[in-house]
């Protein structure tokens, strides 16, 4: 750095100014690899890990437990939400729900993203399965600052698979070696399976995925006995196990011992099996179980945490389940967190992993399902105090500490401005008005500089505007539900959109920032036509009236997908059947759906919109009881 440029940058600093990003990478500088890749777009590791990229970790909310078999201070994970800022999540380890359970502590990350191409996926009835939306350059980077803080969440002796196909296979190994190091890729592997090629081909029949296995360090784990596969020939190995000679002993040693397999595995693609919501769910891309079970059993134990942050069908879950692996799982679609919910909670109905003809006959482990930016308001202004404190500072990203200023507490510092939590328990009669700021201002008046934050529930605020200035000082309002202050963040604040047909559910999507819930205005009903039910839609409305375009939404525009349980035990829903918008008929004003369950005792529907939220009723043979 010469002195021009030192002289330029302590100008900057000294006016308050925010520093230009060219000139980071003289203030950060990186040592570069021997070789990388270059796009535009492409963020240094440490400004990703500092939120530049507008994502932050957010606080955890917890759904509901499921109580099974327990472990020791741990319960698994399945999460709603979009991954990168559940990894940040993660690397900050601040969350009480994680906090020093996760991070360093992940033996093994299995990851199956979408490989971002124009061409469309199809699922077993023939019917586009998804199409990304984000291709190039722009999904490398989408994937490469979530390997980044794969990375960090490792174990020391940790291993991660990533699994693609050949379009961008090649671009992945690349940036892998820059984020992982080239020497720390153990192999290559080359899964491939079999099945029809198309009329007319003009190149060879494509049928091999590639998954490229790192380990953070130079220390991991390898476990080949577990592993070993039985050797064609009885004899094949002898000499080179057991030397020159051998006995008849050591052949029957060497024929139980069997052989490590190669880097390329034959392994059928599941969509031979039949359907039937646990071994096998029909969800688009979905994996063998022995895909994933010979991963997992080579690089783990029992009693190790494996992660799939694209959990997809939640096979991962599955297989780690059975193989006595503690699990997490995140994903950004609701399709996704069913699905795996009603797998884990059937999983005693499910194949024995000796033998296929027998039940596996075991229950679950503890699980929990959690979300991270879309909350329950209710939830929320009902934790404890302490924890409402912790968790409105991650979501307005403040750092909690409390100080005294003229006899009033002040809670905590952002930006180096100090925020005040509004207890609106200890003031439920009284709210933030006129009156109050300007008691407040009189005690602080030339005390505080320029600004100070106000945390308060949105009904407890009497102004509309997003803060009210005083003798200089503006008082902001960073309120619950929160409206956007646009100047506090780098980018706009964006939900993740769920899909309205099976062809997208696993587009590429991201958020930015945190929303909270809206349940959509429902009115629904079952009745008895030709002796089957039917359940008839008649209203769907989200509480957002108003699209990108500034068109406002007619009836059924926001619903997203209708997930029902036709028997439903009262406590646990069970997915047995979902309906994307596009496969509804829609018929004088209404959607009417045959049920397949005509002598039910209870049927759960969660009807879901475009922007995540959900509305939940529960039918009483045939009697509608809302909730």
């Amino acid at each position: 750095m010469n002195e021009k440029l030192r002289e330029e940058l302590i100008n900057i600093l000294e006016s308050g100014k925010n520093i230009p990003e060219e000139y980071k990478e003289f203030i950060f500088p990186t040592i570069n690899n021997e070789y990388e890749l270059s796009y535009n777009g492409k963020m240094t590791k440490e400004d990703i890990l500092r939120g530049e990229d507008g994502v932050t970790a957010l606080p955890l909310q917890k759904n509901k437990t499921f109580s099974g078999i327990s472990y020791d201070n741990w319960e698994n994970l399945l999460v709603f939400g979009d991954n990168l800022q559940f990894l940040k999540t993660i690397y900050k380890n601040e969350d009480n729900l994680i906090k020093d359970k996760i991070k360093g502590k992940v033996k093994l990350i299995y990851i199956d993203p979408p490989f971002a191409t124009e061409d469309e996926f199809h699922n077993q009835r023939g019917a586009k399965a998804y199409s990304d939306k984000i291709k190039g350059t722009a999904f490398i980077e989408f994937l490469r600052r979530r390997l980044i803080l794969a990375n960090e969440i490792l174990a020391e002796n940790g291993s991660i698979f990533v699994h693609l196909d050949y379009r961008m296979s090649h671009y992945v190994k690349t940036i892998m070696d820059e984020i992982f190091g080239k020497n720390n890729l153990r192999n290559e592997i080359v899964w491939t399976y079999t099945g029809p090629g198309s009329p007319n081909m003009k190149q060879f029949n494509r049928k091999h995925d590639t998954i490229f296995w790192y380990s953070k360090g130079d220390k991991w784990i390898f476990n080949n006995d577990d592993i070993r596969e039985e050797y064609k020939d009885p004899n094949q190995g002898l000499r080179k196990a057991f030397g020159a000679k051998y006995s008849q002993e050591d052949v029957i040693k060497n024929r139980k011992r069997g052989k490590i397999p190669e880097d390329w595995w034959y392994i059928p693609v599941i969509a031979r099996q039949k359907i039937d919501g646990i071994e096998r769910t029909g969800y688009p891309t979905e994996k063998p179980f022995k895909l994933l079970e010979k991963i997992i059993k080579a690089t783990t134990k029992e009693g190790d945490i494996v992660m799939d942050f694209f959990g997809g069908s939640g096979m991962t879950a599955f297989v780690s389940e059975k193989l006595n692996r503690k699990w997490i799982l995140c994903d950004i679609g609701k399709l996704s967190i069913f699905t795996t919910q009603r797998r884990i909670l059937n999983i005693k109905n499910s194949k024995s992993l000796t033998n296929s003809n027998n039940k596996y006959n075991k229950g679950f482990h503890t699980f929990s399902t959690l979300q991270l930016g879309l909350y329950d308001l209710e939830k929320t202004l009902k934790l404890k105090w302490d924890d409402y404190k912790n968790f409105v500072s991650e979501l307005f990203e403040f750092e909690l500490k409390e100080t005294k200023i003229s006899g009033i507490i002040m809670d905590g510092i952002k930006r180096n401005y100090y925020v005040k939590i509004w207890n609106f328990n200890e003031n439920s009669n009284s709210s933030i008005d006129e009156e109050y700021l300007k008691v407040l201002n009189s005690s602080l008046y030339n005390k505080i500089d320029g600004r100070m934050y106000i945390v308060a529930p949105s009904n407890s605020v009497d102004f509309l505007n997003d803060y009210y200035e005083i003798n200089g000082i503006r008082y902001y309002f960073l309120k619950i539900p929160y409206q956007i202050i646009k100047e506090l963040h780098k980018l706009p604040f964006q939900k993740i959109k769920q899909s309205k047909t099976i062809n997208n559910i696993n587009n590429i999507d991201m958020a930015i920032g945190f929303h909270f819930m809206e349940q959509p205005d429902v009115e629904s009903k079952i009745y008895k036509k030709d002796n089957s039910n039917i359940l008839e839609l008649s209203k769907f409305y989200s509480k957002t009236t108003i699209d990108e375009h500034g068109n406002e939404y007619d009836n059924f525009d926001t619903l997203s997908s209708i997930f029902i349980d036709d028997n439903y035990d009262g406590n646990n829903f069970r997915l047995s059947k979902n309906y994307f918008a596009d496969e509804l008929n829609y018929e004088d004003g209404k959607i009417c759906i045959k049920l397949s369950n005509n002598n039910f005792n209870k049927i759960m529907v969660i009807y879901t919109d475009i922007f995540g939220n959900e509305f939940k009723e529960v039918f009483n043979g045939g009697k509608n009881n809302a909730r």
